[in-house]
């Protein structure tokens, strides 16, 4: 005999309804139905609800769905944009020459010397010093190498010597970022801290298109020959230190450097001063004031009046007198007229004494200010 348990697992189930009383079976299909109808109506308002709201939806979803697009994309990049200055890096690979500067000296010796490049000129600066720690021939340095990079590649054999190498030429494989980062490693004081900020960044220069290292003297950091290198870009400039009135920077007396700082600053125009008025006062310190009677464009920018660089009128001044006076002052309530080109030799009115021979300021001397009780009109 098997087991009851088991017997009764056996047993067919009974299927729904049955044993059930026909009122009760035919009460459930009702029900069924009812809440089939119901089901239907719902599942009916659900499509017409996303219908309406659906576009609504799928519009405000695009924005994020961008953004999160963009993002990804933006994260798919940067390892690319990180690793490109790697990738180029390692065109000469990571190995250094076993004798260092020994190694460099068997190919590039005194007959390869050229204008930007001299053999041993390094040994007569700061880079050579072979008792500075800090520099690259010092205790421990990697001379030629600490700036270059390695150099087994561009010393050996089946290798491009110009791809081999950070030679630092205008023509090199390496973007400028890249040959600056060789410089500013060491470089990156308070002075070069804001080298991104200034016109010499934006314009794409590397440090070795104003600095030779390579060479004896950098012309760049001697006062005699300063302005030989900057007017190489600044032509305007070089044509406004030979007009007759000019800042002195051809006598020697001044350089670039005295008023711009060439290597980034957030002051207007790379001034070493705030403002052109500070850095015009480290010079011309009896303009600075605080004055009894100011004259009001002193104050306010030296440049109303006076061109920086050079000028054809006297004192640097961007017009003659008295046409100059006459944009800001008026002739009314004054006991004059106006002054026009008709007063100059062979004008209309005939040579003028007000045109050639000081104009305002033959009267008016204290024309950037006075200390006078009685200098309300500049006159002493």
């Amino acid at each position: 005999m098997s087991a009851p348990g088991r017997s009764q697992a056996l047993m067919p189930k009974p299927f729904k309804g049955e044993g059930t009383p026909v009122s009760g079976v035919l009460q459930s299909s009702a029900d069924g139905q009812v809440a089939m109808n119901i089901h239907k109506t719902a599942a009916r308002a659900l499509l017409v609800l996303a219908a309406l709201v659906g576009p609504a939806l799928a519009w405000s979803a695009d924005a994020p769905e961008a953004s999160a697009s963009a993002a990804v994309a933006a994260a798919a990049s940067a390892p690319a944009a990180a690793s490109a200055p790697a990738s180029r890096a390692s065109q000469q690979g990571t190995e250094y020459t076993e004798k260092g500067a020994d190694t460099c000296n068997e190919c590039h010796d005194a007959e390869s010397s050229d204008n930007n490049w001299q053999y041993a000129a390094i040994f007569h600066g700061k880079h050579g010093q072979r008792n500075n720690p800090r520099a690259p021939f010092g205790p421990g340095g990697l001379q030629c190498e600490a700036c270059h990079g390695p150099g087994a590649h561009h010393a050996g054999k089946g290798y491009s010597k110009k791809l081999s190498i950070n030679s630092f030429k205008p023509d090199s494989h390496y973007s400028v970022e890249y040959r600056n980062q060789a410089c500013l490693a060491c470089h990156e004081n308070q002075n070069r801290n804001a080298w991104h900020t200034g016109a010499h960044e934006r314009a794409g220069l590397a440090c070795t298109d104003c600095h030779k290292i390579h060479q004896e003297r950098d012309k760049v950091r001697e006062r005699a020959t300063q302005a030989q290198v900057c007017e190489g870009c600044h032509k305007q400039q070089r044509a406004d230190f030979d007009r007759p009135s000019a800042h002195p920077v051809r006598q020697g007396r001044l350089v670039c450097t005295d008023c711009h700082q060439p290597h980034g600053t957030s002051n207007p125009s790379m001034l070493v001063g705030a403002t052109i008025n500070q850095t015009c006062y480290s010079c011309h310190a009896e303009k600075r004031g605080p004055l009894l009677w100011e004259h009001a464009p002193v104050a306010e920018d030296c440049t109303l009046c006076h061109r920086a660089h050079g000028s054809v009128r006297p004192t640097l001044l961007v017009q003659s007198q008295p046409l100059l006076c006459q944009q800001c002052h008026s002739v009314a309530g004054h006991p004059s007229v106006a002054r026009t080109a008709a007063g100059l030799p062979g004008g209309a009115a005939g040579p003028s004494v007000f045109l050639l021979a000081g104009a305002c300021t033959n009267c008016h001397t204290q024309v950037h200010g006075s200390n006078h009780p009685s200098g309300s009109k500049l006159l002493r």
